[in-house]
């Protein structure tokens, strides 16, 4: 398993929700960071906002957006920053997780995504990475 640097993971996910969950390989939590940062955006942003681009372009657009409440951008900043604080974690969390193919209790895990794998399998059911037996036990 590669060491992730949880500062550009953080860095990522600062220039676009999800970006550094995909950086970390975390597809699903990626996409549902993406998806949860635009439904948030067009629940609290009024959609004179979004029409102002078509009207006046960028700066009709960069005027409605600096004319924006703090409780429009309030809900934003919160999961722009836990967007962050997630990528930072996760990549955190995988760094320090136990390369070695096998748990304390004896379980079989991969040594790619440490997962736990089904004995019987020659490769992981998770990742898809071959898995040998032999020095992962």
């Amino acid at each position: 398993m590669t060491q992730r640097r949880p500062w550009l993971a953080a860095g990522l996910a600062f220039i676009y929700p999800g970006l550094g969950h995909a950086y970390l390989r975390q597809w699903l939590r990626a996409l549902l960071w993406f998806g949860f940062a635009l439904v948030t955006a067009m629940v609290f942003i009024p959609p004179e906002t979004f029409q102002a681009v078509e009207t006046g372009g960028f700066t009709a657009y960069s005027q409605a957006v600096q004319g924006l409440k703090t409780s429009v951008v309030l809900p934003i900043l919160v999961v722009q920053l836990c967007n962050i604080l997630d990528a930072y974690w996760t990549a955190l969390r995988g760094n320090r997780a136990p390369t070695t193919g096998s748990s304390g209790d004896g379980e079989l895990r991969c040594p790619h995504c440490n997962r736990s794998v089904d004995d019987d399998l020659e490769f992981c059911h998770w990742c898809t990475n071959p898995i040998d037996k032999e020095t992962s036990a």
